[in-house]
């Protein structure tokens, strides 16, 4: 029997996936919407595969990826989101996940997923495959920072900068608390995983290029 672990933020999606995995013949051994409680669970239960969703209230499935690339955890990823963004498709593989599907495929999907990369492959559905190749190739004309308001918008460059959230909070009159809210909202919003990645997607769309103000 393989066994899972779940990542998302709302409990009745976990208890979907709960059930539809168990009927498949699956064990989910444990769940959570908490990144450093999932990493710590993950490193001490060793689930053959984790479903992780990329947005989780305040923070991102991003921060999970990061960490366990860093430990060279052994388990498989299938990042189960809302997002098709190119960005987050490529950025989520090159993070080490080995699977990606859409929240609003049919279950039937998410368990040809988890059967794929137990048998050591990649899954990505056909329209996931699709955004992989724009990001890749460089086709992807949306720019991720057009959705962003002008407040938002302002302190990515700011944060781009180097500025600290003390420094933006004085500058913006806003209290470090709310910087520090703002810069993970819009992380995982833009599907950074850090500040460091976050930098590299400004210069390529060129954000220091513009009037920030």
């Amino acid at each position: 029997m393989s066994t899972l672990y779940l990542v998302d933020d709302h409990l009745m999606v976990r208890e979907g996936l709960r059930a539809v995995l168990q009927i498949a013949g699956h064990e989910v051994v444990g769940e959570t919407a908490d990144p450093t409680v999932a990493v710590a669970e993950i490193l001490r239960l060793g689930p053959q595969v984790l479903l992780l969703d990329l947005s989780l209230g305040g923070r991102s499935g991003f921060e999970v990826l990061v960490e366990l690339q860093r430990r060279a955890a052994s388990v498989r990823t299938v990042v189960l989101t809302m997002s098709a963004q190119p960005q987050h498709v490529a950025e989520a593989m090159r993070l080490g996940a080995v699977g990606y599907v859409l929240k609003g495929a049919p279950s039937s999907e998410m368990l040809r997923a988890v059967e794929v990369v137990l048998q050591g492959r990649r899954y990505l559905g056909q329209e996931v495959a699709d955004l992989a190749v724009q990001a890749l190739t460089g086709n992807s004309d949306a720019d991720p920072f057009a959705g962003l308001s002008p407040r938002e918008r302002q302190i990515v460059v700011m944060v781009v900068k180097g500025s600290s959230s003390a420094a933006i909070g004085r500058e913006l009159h806003l209290s470090p608390k709310t910087i520090d809210t703002y810069r993970s909202r819009l992380m995982n919003k833009l599907g950074t995983a850090n500040v460091t990645a976050l930098v590299r997607l400004a210069m390529r769309h060129q954000l220091l290029g513009v009037d920030a103000s």
